[in-house]
């Protein structure tokens, strides 16, 4: 499937966000993931070289401690500009080639950006989950798409996320007085669901655990 949810990039925007529309279609937003969950995964990317090398990185931790396991970093050519709604064509080779470095399918994956919360519901955790066959979820830093209320101030306050008349995400408060993260599923997961699953990975932090220590990775701040 990766192959298919991936062709080379050839410049063609408007058949890259056709694209998205056919792959949003497939995704299953319903709750298909192992219980217990064992081992959870969180992926970022960064670049290097001024953008020319994406580095992606992946921390794969045990679902109940929140311990991390293991790490490991990819690094590839950038293979395309950076193009507004298509940043998932951009970043999802390297995605792909730090999961194969992992080794193992993890049993869910959180991922540092939109799921369904895109103009054309396919951000980069769920055209991840769409390409790998994986559950997965999105937590991205700020709105891409859509309309909401304010949450309220405490940790777990949210607030829906709508677009075009349905529920996209949920605009969550992680910690008192840091803004809201936007949370929505990717593949295999439902709405319910990612909320409580990134409620479960708080651990006092803005960013839940999987994504915040593959943040830190991606973006070199932990020298990696």
């Amino acid at each position: 499937m990766a192959q298919a949810a991936l062709p080379a990039w050839d410049g063609d925007v408007a058949a890259a966000r056709a694209l998205q529309e056919t792959l949003a279609r497939e995704l299953v937003l319903e709750d298909d993931f192992p219980t217990p969950l064992r081992r959870i995964a969180g992926f970022d990317v960064g670049f290097e070289d001024e953008g020319a090398i994406t580095r992606a990185a992946v921390v794969l931790l045990d679902a109940d401690s929140l311990q991390p396991l293991r790490q490991e970093v990819a690094r590839i050519p950038t293979r395309m500009p950076y193009v507004p709604g298509l940043l998932s064509f951009r970043e999802l080779p390297a995605l792909l080639a730090a999961l194969e470095a992992l080794g193992e399918a993890p049993d869910l994956a959180f991922v540092d950006g939109h799921g369904i919360a895109h103009p054309r519901g396919l951000g980069i955790a769920a055209h991840f989950g769409v390409a790998t066959g994986l559950p997965s979820i999105g937590v991205a830093k700020k709105v891409l798409v859509g309309r909401h209320d304010e949450p309220g101030p405490q940790r777990g306050d949210c607030a829906p996320l709508l677009y075009r008349g349905r529920t996209i995400g949920q605009v969550l408060r992680s910690k008192p007085r840091c803004r809201p993260l936007i949370v929505s599923p990717g593949h295999r997961v439902s709405m319910a669901s990612a909320l409580a699953l990134t409620l479960h990975c708080l651990r006092g932090y803005r960013l839940p655990e999987p994504t915040r220590l593959a943040d830190r990775l991606a973006s070199r701040r932990d020298r990696g």
